[in-house]
């Protein structure tokens, strides 16, 4: 799909020559001036026929006085983000028809319309992504382009770059998640990773089996050797900084299908179990983000993949290994393998002496509990960067929620065979989860952020939703303190963006 921005006044909606034009009305402004549009939305609003409050909407065929043969007009209440991705998401339901390849957005009649610049294309992405990879009968996107009306192009220039690069982001890390796991193994996601490293100032480093015994990884080891499929230790690293500077590093989980091993699970809904690489797939998302909007910050990416299997030689219930910290782990359920890949990856990371380590991962079934498929659960050792997470999960309304790290919670995890077990019974289960990670971080300021509720949904709209790399992105800016890229051209009256 391609965006573009353009400078559209509500009096120049009537010569708008598109397919059709989703106007946002917010429930109180004025119309004078307005032309067409304006009388038009005087009208439908003094009869009673536009109903106040986000997401309502008047669809209208062949308007007087309109080039446009299909105009719906949505309300977006106050105008904020969330109610223009409702209003969006309404008025684009109202749209669908084969014939619809270009589509006009009008935001100018909102106060703040360089702050719904985003949003709206976020909502645009989110309504038309259909996935076709392993499902050829199916239809792929037929809204091939998308102009978004502004009063000032310039105003929504940042809005713009930043959106270009949230919809680039999510629509891989949905890709890679939906994929089936026989056609997204360590391997594939090591060649997505690859490919991201012939992108501007990204560089990609992949290692196999060999390496990763070498430097002592005995915890992922463990997980990866009941699987056929080869592991895959995957290094981006992404230089926008100046040299030298610490970077952030993102670690996400690559568990690319979970049986749970010798703790096999049950048989329903193990398919969604490919999922469990959701915390990869937002890794490799924030990394393409990052080479479209190229800000000033250094990120190294880390995604420790392989498979969770119950063969012949796949790890067992009490058996011990040794992490690459060197501290000693009694494995108490096999199906908490995720934090065992992940605690030697967080090892790993700190030879970057990083800034923070940020580890994503579709952990634990508690925390869909505690939190449900509304807030990622966010824990963090500092109050810095829980407070700076939460912040850039509310602007890319990505949503997160800090939950407590007490040191009681560690209780247990205590073991009479090794210096830690993997699980600790289920009450508090994502926050024991995070506890036994914490242990592998020192002092680092470090976060995680548990996934599991947010990475896909199920039921009949089963699939992955991109979370959480809106809010690692924004998170990332935000450090940054990124105003604009200078590579991009002063004029951005005809800025195409593609999102494919």
């Amino acid at each position: 799909m391609d965006f573009e921005i353009k400078q559209f006044l509500p009096a120049d909606a009537a010569q708008w020559s598109v397919d059709a034009v989703l106007v946002l009305v917010p429930d109180t402004a004025s119309w004078e001036g307005g032309g067409e549009l304006g009388a038009l939305i005087k009208a439908v609003t003094e009869r009673g026929d536009l109903e106040q409050g986000a997401g309502k909407f008047l669809f209208c065929y062949r308007p007087d006085g309109f080039k446009v043969s299909r105009l719906v007009l949505a309300r977006v209440g106050d105008g904020s983000a969330l109610q223009v991705r409702k209003a969006v998401a309404a008025g684009l339901a109202q749209l669908k028809a084969p014939g619809l390849k270009k589509l006009g957005i009008l935001l100018s009649l909102l106060d703040k319309d360089s702050e719904a610049v985003r949003a709206a294309m976020m909502a645009v992405a989110d309504a038309t992504y259909s996935y076709v990879t392993t499902k050829p009968t199916a239809q792929s996107r037929v809204l091939r382009q998308v102009t978004l009306g502004v009063k000032a192009v310039a105003a929504s220039r940042e809005a713009f770059l930043i959106g270009r690069a949230q919809v680039v982001g999510v629509e891989l890390a949905k890709e890679w998640a939906n994929r089936p796991a026989n056609h997204a193994t360590p391997s594939h996601l090591a060649d997505v990773a690859r490919k991201l490293g012939h992108k501007s100032r990204i560089k990609t480093e992949v290692l196999g089996p060999k390496a990763v015994t070498a430097l002592g990884m005995g915890a992922f080891l463990a997980v990866a050797r009941g699987s056929a499929e080869p592991l895959r230790f995957i290094v981006m690293r992404y230089q926008g900084g100046a040299k030298g500077s610490a970077p952030v590093v993102l670690v996400g989980k690559g568990i690319t299908f979970d049986t749970g091993g010798i703790s096999i699970k049950p048989a329903a809904e193990m398919d969604e179990m490919k999922f469990d690489m959701g915390g990869a797939a937002s890794v490799l998302g924030t990394f393409a983000a990052l080479a479209e909007l190229q800000p000033q910050i250094n990120v190294v990416g880390i995604i420790p993949s392989c498979e969770n299997m119950p063969d012949g030689l796949a790890v067992k219930p009490g058996d011990v290994v040794t992490s690459m910290s060197g501290q000693t782990i009694e494995v108490l359920n096999t199906d908490a393998e995720g934090r065992l890949i992940l605690c030697d990856a967080l090892t790993y990371a700190a030879r970057f002496k990083p800034r923070c380590v940020i580890d994503i991962a579709t952990l634990t079934g508690a925390c869909v509990v505690a939190l449900g498929a509304v807030r990622t659960g966010m824990f963090s050792s500092h109050n810095d960067l829980a407070d700076a997470l939460q912040a850039a999960g509310e602007e890319a309304q990505d949503l997160c929620w800090r939950l407590p790290l007490d040191d009681e919670y560690a209780d247990g995890l205590k073991s009479g065979f090794a210096d830690m077990g993997n699980v600790a019974g289920r009450a508090g289960g994502a926050i024991t989860a995070a506890k036994f990670l914490q242990k592998f971080v020192s002092d680092t300021p470090w976060g995680h952020l548990d996934i599991a509720g947010t990475a896909w949904k199920s039921g009949a709209a089963k699939g992955a939703t991109g979370r959480p790399v809106s809010l690692l992105l924004q998170y990332l800016i935000n450090e940054s303190k990124i105003a604009q890229p200078g590579r991009v051209t002063k004029s951005l009256r005809n800025v195409v963006v593609r999102a494919e």
